[in-house]
């Protein structure tokens, strides 16, 4: 857990987090930047296919908890200015089509089923 006195841990920030994200030591707008690029980050490392079952799992339990998150920031008591609400939203959609991906991308470690067109003999 980071130590930074209730503000935010990004060198020049300063803005007081949330109590929502005293542990990522964030303030709104830095926590959802860092959701974004880990989001980038876990697509490209699951698109080289680099991704082991373990990894998966770390990437399916980040996007779980990050939705956590952002669903504690948009309902909670905290006032969020309209943009903001506008991009707690969009990471939101982030992380649900991220999570989708991961469902849908091939595991190296099972084997790939064949598809077969109707009538084609």
């Amino acid at each position: 857990m980071r130590n930074c006195l209730n503000q935010c841990c990004t060198p020049g920030c300063g803005t007081l987090v949330p109590a929502d994200l005293e542990v990522e030591g964030f303030c709104v707008p830095h926590f959802l930047s860092s959701a974004e690029k880990a989001c980038t980050d876990i697509r490209r490392e699951t698109a080289a296919g680099g991704s082991n079952v373990t990894r998966r799992a770390e990437f399916e339990n980040y996007v779980a908890a990050s939705a956590v998150k952002l669903a504690l920031i948009g309902t909670g008591s905290l006032r969020l200015s309209d943009e903001m609400k506008k991009r707690v939203l969009t990471t939101f959609l982030t992380l649900m089509i991220l999570r989708e991906n991961l469902d849908r991308a091939p595991s190296p470690f099972l084997p790939r089923q064949r598809t077969t067109r109707a009538g084609a003999r």
